[in-house]
This record gives C-alpha cells, structure tokens and sequence, in this order.
C-alpha cells in the first residue's frame, strides 16, 4: 500500500496479518480498520491515518507559534491555539530578565516561537532558549489546519526546502498550525504564503512534491 488514500472512519484499509495497526487505526479480525477521517499510509508494515481535520494535540518537543495574552509575576501566558494555558516561565529565557519590566522582553499581543518542554496538569511549559526561537518582530504569519502540517514539512523536511530555496524565504512551522515567513522583500513572503496554501489545499494528492514543482514552473512563466 504504497500509495496515501483518503479513508474514513469504519473503512477497511488493509487486510492481512502482515500488518501492524498505528494512530488512527485498529485491527479486527484480520482487517485494519480507519478511526478517523484522514490519509492512510504505510511506512514498514505500520499503517495510520494522517487526519486531515481537527485541533492540534500539543505534544512535548514541539515547535509553536503562539501570541502573548497576559504577563505575570515569573512570566509569559501564550494562546498556541490549545485548550490547555501555555506558560513560558522567565527561567527559558536565554538573558537576563528584570522581573519588573517583562514587557521590555514580550508584551500582550506579541508573537513568539517556541518550543514546548513539558506538559502537565497545570499545562504546557515553553522554552525560547534554542536557536531559531524567540520574539517575532517581522515578516508575515498564516494559519493552516495543524493536521496539513506534516505535509507542508514534507518526508525530512523535502516539502519546506523547496519552498524555501524557491522563495529565498526563511520560513519556521509551527506545529500548531501557524507559519512564520520572513523574506528580504514583501512579494517574496506572499510568494512563499501562496506555495504553502496550494501545498495545504492538495494535501490529499500522492506526489505533491512534483505537483508543487510543476506549480513554481508555472509561477515563473
């Protein structure tokens, strides 16, 4: 079962005891069986759907875009589009930090990205000590559905590579669905904005590297 095809919940996908059931997916019998409305794929006997609809499942080590809400007395409160609060808590700050004056660093209404630590009961725990992490101070920020996120990345970043190198743009993905593009010039962001959209409405289509090819030749003309 090379190819990827959209299943929906109940549907048979591969049958044979050959296989192993992974996310999204269950055995009966000698049948796998979708849960979830998605992209089958098969990777080394293990089959899982990829969903292509829903809300983000925060998951430790990820890398998110979130927006300040609120400062506290050791602290940052950002929304990352999750049901749980997300605290980055002046101790992942990679400077100094006067208690006082925590606006100097981020205040409401910024946007940060970074990486989660933990996740607990209080909720997730972020940390900006990393390179790459931080305030954002320029360029353009979109909205995909965080489920598409792996195929704007693509297999070990294929996806995103191309984009970039075709757009000059550096462009950080957040895996809760938000994407930082920041490029020398402003038609250059709109450039990469526009790939990262058609990547995310075909994301359903087997073979979207060549297709995103055929589009930027396309775009050149």
């Amino acid at each position: 079962m090379a190819e990827r095809k959209i299943v929906i919940p109940g549907e048979s996908i591969v049958k044979g005891n050959d296989f192993l059931p992974g996310e999204g997916t269950e055995k009966r019998g000698e049948e796998i069986i979708a849960l979830r409305y998605g992209l089958s794929e098969e990777v080394n006997r293990l089959v899982k759907v990829i969903p292509l609809s829903g809300v983000y499942q925060p998951r430790r080590g990820n890398v998110v875009i979130g927006k300040v809400e609120n400062l506290t007395m050791n602290g940052w409160l950002i929304d990352v589009g999750t049901a749980e609060t997300a605290f980055l808590p002046l101790a992942e700050v990679p400077r100094y930090v006067n208690k006082d004056a925590l606006e100097e660093i981020m205040d409401i209404g910024d946007m940060v990205v970074a990486k989660i630590f933990g996740i607990n009961k209080r909720g997730i725990d972020l940390s900006i000590k990393s390179r790459g992490l931080g305030k954002i101070n320029e360029g353009l920020i979109i909205k995909v559905n965080p489920n598409k996120v792996p195929r704007v990345i693509g297999k070990e970043g294929s996806m995103i590579n191309l984009i970039k190198n075709e757009t000059g743009c550096n462009i950080t993905v957040g895996q809760n669905g938000l994407i930082w593009i920041k490029g020398d010039k402003i038609e250059n962001e709109l450039y990469a904005k526009k790939a990262i959209l058609f990547v995310t409405e075909k994301s359903f289509v087997s073979g979207l590297t060549e297709e995103i090819k055929k589009w930027f030749e396309k775009e050149k003309k």
